[in-house]
């Protein structure tokens, strides 16, 4: 295995913590990073951040679907 190949296990320090604060709001996780992503200010830093991986990793997810 190449290095850097296993950069999400690293990303990831609290898996599903992004996913709850989405479920508390009644949304999706997609939802939720699209409207933190839109107005980061009013969010703080670590949400941000999470919004910002959750955009990533379905992009990657669309990509390896496409690929199969």
């Amino acid at each position: 295995m190449a290095e850097g190949e296993k950069w999400i296990q690293g990303a990831i320090e609290h898996p599903g913590a992004f996913k709850k604060k989405a479920e508390e709001r009644g949304m999706t996780t997609a939802e939720l990073a699209a409207k933190v992503t839109a107005n980061p200010e009013e969010y703080d830093k670590k949400t941000v951040k999470q919004a910002n991986l959750a955009q990533t990793l379905s992009k990657l997810r669309k990509r390896k679907k496409a690929e199969s």
